[in-house]
């Protein structure tokens, strides 16, 4: 099995290429959707709202995704707090599915389903410590304009931007997180341009 971590800026466009790589029969690890699934456990509610108040639950009791990111990357040092005591609460248990996930797909190839390349989308792979999990690591990029044009298409204000951005920087340059082992994506145009990329490194790893 080939282990292929996802890593790039938020906005980059990495759930295109993890989409791309799927439709070329990869198997995607999202962690972004394992961490929604998790947030809507109740023992994660609980721990949520014992930790940020009532005020982060919605009318129908789950976690206010919204009102929870306006806390936690708000930009200032207590803002920076709740993010570590958000992500001691989330994180684990997210690490936890990750990991049963790669192991049923080691099974899987095991008991006869054929060799597998599983690729991790983690926003925050090196950080998360996942980089020395993965046979390549795909950093996604794109140039900046774009990647802000995005960003505000989605609603997010300068603040929350650079606060997201500080989070990423936590982990350094991606590329130097792997050496040897890493390839570079850009997703800054259209998408038969990122596309070729995708076959070239998809060819690789089928080699």
């Amino acid at each position: 099995m080939i282990v292929v971590g996802l890593v790039g800026r938020m906005a980059a466009g990495k759930s295109t290429v993890a989409r791309m790589f799927a439709a070329r029969g990869a198997h995607v690890v999202d962690a972004d959707a394992i961490a929604h699934d998790v947030l809507d456990t109740e023992e994660v509610r609980r721990a949520v709202a014992d930790r940020f108040g009532g005020g982060v639950l919605a009318a129908d009791g789950r976690v206010d995704r919204r009102g929870l990111a306006a806390i936690v990357f708000g930009g200032d040092d207590r803002a920076a707090e709740a993010l570590a005591d958000l992500e001691s609460i989330v994180h684990p248990r997210v690490r936890a599915r990750m990991e049963a996930a790669l192991a049923a797909h080691r099974r899987t190839e095991a008991d006869g389903g054929g060799p597998r390349v599983v690729v991790l989308d983690v926003p925050l792979l090196v950080q998360a410590g996942w980089a020395e999990a993965c046979d390549r690591i795909v950093v996604v990029e794109c140039a900046e304009p774009v990647r802000r044009a995005r960003l505000a298409a989605r609603g997010l204000d300068a603040g929350q931007q650079a606060a997201r951005d500080r989070a990423w920087e936590r982990g350094g340059d991606p590329t130097l997180a792997a050496p040897g082992k890493t390839s570079v994506v850009d997703a800054s145009r259209e998408e038969t341009y990122t596309a070729a990329q995708v076959d070239r490194i998809w060819a690789e790893l089928r080699r």
